[in-house]
């Protein structure tokens, strides 16, 4: 093994020493940055966390049945004409209101005109017959007055004056069917001048005229339809409501000392944009049966309808108060929360906690929720930053008014 040299060992040495020097040199700015950072202070300690909460509280409810309704027009004429020939003219607008007895079309009546001029000539012509037979019963009578003295003075045989007699009695014969022919004429020329009247087809009643469904120029037959005319002042809805609706519109009939179509009960119709319709409507017809497969019965209801902005084809939903219930007790709905098809509230434990109740919900009332189960009256429902919250989280409750739920009908009731 070779020695090693003086200037190795001192080249050693230096390397050493300025290893040292940088490690301390970084260790001492290290310290110093850590000196020159300066220190977090300790936040404050959470709070409770402030939540709005109601009470939950028992009265007395009306629950609302709520249906589909179709609009129908209270009364629907087809207008049809009542004889054959060419339609000449159309004489309405198309969706105007038109009244009772308006002419609506024009069939050509020359046709017409010429059998009404053929039956005057018929009672013209039974007029002369008539003339003619009375002219010759008056000639009998004198024949008959004549020859009596004579033949019971045997001044002419008896034979003469029985001819004479049964010529008085044929002339008297023809003069009855010579009367008869004139009232035979005479109403076969009423008959000819109303069927020149239907020539002009009238509308039937006062409503609104759909479109025409035949052209000017067609030839039409009593089996034409040639539009359709709809009364809607008032206009019908028609819905369907289940048995058990049903009974209990009926006993809220009866609590007034009526039946159903007497009673007045007030509808509510709600339109398809979800404004509330001005107008309360009340029962006009009600079934005579009920539908055995959906196991509904099919009512209508009657509701003014000035301006006829409804018209028939609309959709709408009817409601009505249909029983009271006492003493349920209600929560809102914004209240409740859904957990794997679990209802639940949030409620505020004498402790100050949250705690996190299962409930069984019956119907809809208004801006609530009727609760069947699982709360207590008086229980502090809470209402805002449910998300929030959790099991045994501390709070600080006050009392609030759990706002509007703007999609909800007012009154409404519907099964969950």
């Amino acid at each position: 093994m070779s020695p090693v040299s003086p200037r190795g060992v001192r080249r050693a040495h230096r390397d050493f020493l300025s290893r040292s020097l940088i490690v301390t040199a970084s260790a001492a700015s290290m310290l110093a940055v850590a000196g020159c950072a300066p220190s977090k202070p300790a936040g404050p300690a959470m709070g409770p966390f402030p939540v709005t909460v109601t009470e939950a509280k028992q009265q007395n409810v009306n629950l609302t049945g709520e249906w589909v309704g179709v609009m129908d027009g209270y009364t629907n004429a087809q207008i049809q004409p009542q004889v054959t020939g060419y339609l000449i003219s159309q004489d309405y607008k198309e969706g105007s209101v038109v009244s009772k007895g308006q002419i609506l079309f024009h069939i050509d009546p020359r046709p017409f005109q010429a059998a009404v001029d053929q039956a005057a000539a018929q009672v013209d012509q039974a007029k002369g017959q008539l003339a003619e037979a009375e002219a010759q019963l008056g000639l009998a009578h004198i024949n008959v007055n004549r020859d009596t003295p004579l033949a019971e003075a045997r001044a002419i045989a008896q034979s003469q004056l029985d001819t004479e007699k049964q010529t008085l009695a044929q002339d008297e014969a023809s003069v009855i069917a010579a009367k008869a022919s004139i009232e035979a004429a005479n109403a076969a020329l009423e008959t000819a001048k109303i069927n020149l009247g239907f020539t002009q087809v009238r509308s039937l009643i006062s409503g609104i005229a759909g479109a025409a469904t035949t052209q000017v120029g067609n030839l039409v037959s009593t089996q034409s339809t040639l539009t359709s005319v709809s009364t809607v002042e008032p206009i019908k809805v028609f819905f369907s409501i289940s048995d058990a609706e049903y009974l209990a519109l009926v006993a809220k009939a009866k609590q007034k000392g009526s039946d159903l179509l007497n009673s007045n009960l007030p509808l509510t119709l709600s339109l398809a944009s979800g404004q509330k319709y001005d107008h309360p409507g009340k029962i006009v017809f009600v079934d005579r049966q009920m539908n055995q497969q959906t196991g509904a019965i099919r009512i209508a209801a009657a509701f003014p309808n000035p301006g006829n902005v409804l018209r028939p084809g609309q959709f709408g939903r009817i409601s009505a108060d249909t029983q009271v219930e006492h003493d349920v007790l209600l929560v809102p709905q914004i209240a409740v929360q859904e957990m794997q098809g679990i209802e639940q509230v949030y409620t505020v434990s004498p402790q100050g906690t949250v705690h996190v109740v299962n409930v069984t919900l019956g119907s809809q009332y208004d801006n609530s929720w009727i609760v069947t189960g699982g709360l207590e009256p008086g229980t502090k429902v809470i209402i805002d930053n449910l998300q929030k919250l959790k099991e045994g989280m501390p709070v600080s409750p006050h009392e609030g008014t759990p706002p509007a739920v703007t999609s909800m009908t007012t009154s409404q009731a519907t099964g969950r």
